[in-house]
């Protein structure tokens, strides 16, 4: 009815691959995977789908379905086609947003950039629309709502004639845009000497590990880590990272033998392929994402408390990190991508930061009555008792109510902030933006294509957190104590970040969850990520291991 080529159809042919593989027939649903898999991983096919939601559930089951399916035929290159098919799986959101940044650099000809944002409109429309088609099934739907599955119809047919057009009138366009899921040859090539992949695949049941540098052996194993598994481990290790703690002696002991212990399930095994290399680059996926590999002990090692300071006990913990410097990525393609990116104007301006922004009336006040902040030495002061001032929102329950105004101030992002621009020799006067002047006014009318480095230095928000937020944002100073007084609300959310027209090398987001993903299920370095990589930056960088602290790190017999 529909046509081999329908996305519907080949939605249905790897949905039988599923139940074929479920049932042994492993070499009858490789060829029904391998049927449906070019279809499925076409984004103009996709247009014609239903809602995407429902869409990525069934994809993701038909994906781990093909997985499952390689991993049972034991057949030359098995390991090579599921790298193909696990890259299809997780470049989703994020590398959609890189992909059309870099698409726009590369636009000179008008009749394409016409086209390109007919597209793009089209599909900004039927996402809200099926926002609206949400509420209104929730309102009872009737015709309206069959009135607009009508309107969303129409749209899609619109929206694929248009991807269509541009990939046949600009064939190299379209394959920046809808990339090929990345092979490995194809990854090694954009790899440097010192450098080497891990990428990671979590499905239901098993965890999937590739690690592989520019030349030399490419390493592949299987773990028996389901998503259930991974999602109570790293939630577990991410206890001592991300504290619900009031003081620093309140801090849990970081759990050295479970950390490990899932060093030893998805790193070891496929140590030859990256141990050699100096530079990791991660694509993690799924609870992966919630956790720095840095953290995990490369040896077996037990640690007891030093009853006389604090966090002594873990100096001699093997980290990966003593040995690796490691990076995540979006997606494997996101490398390609990011390095094939033009170089950007060399006349741009260093930096811009932002920092230290004033949420209520009360914190402006104490911020104009505050003195310079001093360093003191430790001399008998009681450090497991000082504070623990976390850059999130306030703790409560889900009853509780929170707006901007309850946000704590972090005052010690001006200094994080002013250190940056001495270390890139800007202007303090012109580039660096605190307090009252670190507001969502500024940000967007200061013009900022033509900065370097942007760092913002805050509270990273997700939905609901805090009253009426649907989406990621990041909280910037209130209207009242700002420029902003009836225009902007304080938060700088995602669909106003890729409203912003950038040209920057990089974006620094020193704050809470700004890997967080924009939705439930979403990837893990998306939401805040995704929306810069769409407003042009070249590598939005997350502080992944997301510091809780306020400069209050001690440091030998230093507490800063």
């Amino acid at each position: 009815m529909l046509g081999a080529k329908h996305f519907d159809a080949a939605e249905a042919l790897g949905l039988h691959g599923v139940a074929l593989q479920r049932q042994g027939k492993v070499d009858d649903a490789l060829a029904a995977f391998r049927s449906a898999f070019p279809t499925l991983t076409q984004r103009s096919r996709q247009s014609n789908s239903q809602n995407g939601s429902i869409t990525a559930g069934r994809m993701r089951l038909i994906l781990d379905g093909y997985l499952e399916a390689l991993g049972a035929s034991g057949a030359d290159g098995a390991a090579e086609e599921a790298f193909v098919v696990a890259n299809a799986a997780r470049a989703r959101g994020v590398q959609e947003a890189l992909a059309r940044s870099a698409a726009r650099a590369a636009i000179t000809n008008p009749d394409l950039k016409d086209l390109v944002r007919r597209e793009q409109d089209a599909q900004k429309q039927i996402s809200a629309l099926y926002g609206v088609l949400s509420n209104a099934m929730v309102d009872g739907g009737g015709s309206d709502s069959q009135q607009l599955r009508v309107v969303i119809d129409d749209l899609r047919v619109a929206r694929s004639a248009l991807m269509e057009e541009i990939e046949g009138r600009f064939p190299e366009y379209a394959s920046i845009i809808n990339p090929k899921p990345a092979t490995i040859e194809q990854a090694r090539a954009a790899l440097s000497g010192g450098e080497a992949m891990i990428a990671f695949y979590v499905a239901d049941r098993r965890t999937y590990v590739w690690s592989f540098g520019a030349t030399g052996p490419v390493a592949f194993a299987a773990a028996d880590l389901s998503r259930e598994d991974l999602d109570d481990t790293v939630a577990e290790l991410r206890a001592a990272l991300d504290p619900q703690a009031a003081t620093l002696g309140e801090i849990p002991p970081f759990d050295t033998a479970l950390a490990h212990d899932l060093y030893g399930k998805l790193l070891a095994p496929v140590e030859a392929g990256w141990k050699p290399a100096r530079h990791l680059l991660v694509v993690a996926d799924g609870p992966l994402g919630h956790l720095p590999l840095s953290v995990l002990p490369t040896k077996p090692v037990s640690v007891e408390p030093d009853a006389d300071l604090l966090f002594a006990e873990y100096r001699d913990v093997p980290w990966l990190a003593t040995t690796h410097a490691t990076m995540v990525l979006p997606s494997v393609t996101s490398l390609a991508t990011l390095r094939a990116l033009p170089a950007g104007d060399p006349a741009r301006k260093a930096f811009a930061g932002f920092g230290d922004p004033w949420f209520n009336a009360e914190q402006a006040r104490e911020a104009t009555a505050e003195k310079p902040a001093e360093v003191a030495m430790r001399g008998g002061l009681q450090v497991r008792g000082l504070p623990l001032n976390r850059r999130s929102v306030p703790s409560g329950t889900a009853e509780d109510s929170y707006t901007l105004k309850d946000l704590p101030r972090l005052p010690d992002t001006a200094a994080e902030v002013r250190s940056i621009a001495v270390a890139l020799a800007a202007d303090a006067a012109t580039d660096v933006f605190l307090g009252d002047r670190a507001n969502e006014t500024a940000v967007k009318s200061l013009g900022l294509g033509d900065r370097k480095v942007l760092a913002f230095a805050t509270h990273g928000l997700v939905p609901g957190e805090l009253d009426g937020l649907t989406q990621p944002a990041l909280a910037l100073s209130a209207p009242q104590v700002g420029d902003g007084a009836g225009v902007d609300d304080g938060l700088l959310t995602m669909d106003e970040i890729m409203a912003l027209k950038l040209d920057a090398d990089w974006v620094v987001l020193s704050a809470c969850n700004t890997a967080a993903g924009d939705g439930s299920g979403a990837e893990a370095i998306s939401g805040l990520g995704r929306a810069f990589f769409y407003a042009g930056a070249r590598d939005p960088g997350h502080r992944l291991a997301r510091r809780n602290d306020q400069r209050q790190e001690i440091d030998g017999d230093l507490v800063r």
